[in-house]
């Protein structure tokens, strides 16, 4: 069964408590990107009852199916101004989407039209933003995926958004289209060598990261006001421990309470050692 196909059970299924501090009222949320593999497991996963107050995705078109639970937030009221109903927004960038064409009534958002995207809801009454951003580990330095790794990500934390999470999980890079058979060949070659990649850095799946990313949401009135980066490190040591994260990610939260800066001004960040537990600031 695909992830949005999960969406249309994901309603029915009981809300798998995340501990002791997850007491918090439900609020309703908003989804960019619910298409592509990702987003619909994060659809999948918002929509399961209890979660969220309510949810809607913002779409192009109409939807061919009703999914229960599921509202949509059409682009005529996206672009009129006004209040969206949601006080928490999940934000995803995803380079595929299905072949089939079955998700194109979703807006798939890219990321250059952040810093658009993220002053819509901000004005729309969103105080709480999440982007997921996923980057191909091994072709970026450490610090711009621990921290801002663009101006753009810079520009949305100045926005006054109550928290900004911004999310970097580890995906496997899109060799360009290759056109004869030797630049086949050599794309072939070349993706072998991410068997060389670390365990810790290979990409999660997409329904896993959707869990860990809904996991946080639901818990970000408890972080410190300001902007706080979810890195790879992090995300992968709760796939180790088997509570399925949600310790780990608390003690995140905990961390981000604490207005850790560990990557910039303004920026409080968690990181991980070899043996998964989180290091000291540096």
């Amino acid at each position: 069964m695909d992830p949005l196909a999960q969406a249309l059970h994901a309603a029915a299924r009981a809300a798998v408590p995340l501990g002791p501090r997850d007491i918090l009222p439900a609020q309703p949320a908003l989804l960019v990107g619910a298409g592509g593999r990702l987003g619909s497991a994060l659809l999948s996963e918002c929509l399961v009852a209890g979660r969220f107050a309510s949810v809607a995705a913002l779409v192009a078109a109409p939807l061919t199916s009703a999914v229960r639970g599921l509202h949509a937030l059409a682009m005529d009221r996206w672009a009129a101004p006004g209040p969206l109903g949601a006080t928490v927004a999940l934000v995803v960038f995803e380079r595929e989407r299905f072949s089939n064409g079955r998700d194109d009534a979703f807006v798939m958002p890219q990321p250059a039209e952040l810093p658009a995207l993220a002053r819509r809801l901000h004005a729309g009454g969103v105080r709480r933003l999440m982007v997921v951003l996923p980057h191909a580990g091994s072709m970026l330095p450490g610090a711009l995926t621990a921290g801002f790794g663009s101006h753009a990500e810079a520009a949305v934390a100045a926005m006054g958004f109550e928290q900004l999470v911004l999310v970097k999980p580890s995906q496997h890079a899109s060799p360009a289209p290759a056109a004869g058979w030797l630049q086949r060949l050599a794309r072939w070659w070349l993706s072998q060598l991410r068997w060389m990649v670390p365990e810790r850095e290979q990409p999660l799946r997409s329904e896993v990261l959707a869990r860990l990313t809904v996991q946080v949401a639901r818990q970000l009135p408890l972080a410190a006001p300001g902007t706080h980066v979810l890195p790879q490190a992090v995300l992968w040591q709760a796939t180790q421990d088997p509570d399925g994260g949600s310790l780990r990610l608390a003690r995140w939260l905990a961390r981000a309470r604490q207005g850790l800066d560990d990557a910039a001004p303004g920026v409080a960040v968690a990181t991980g050692d070899a043996q998964g537990e989180e290091s000291a600031p540096r």
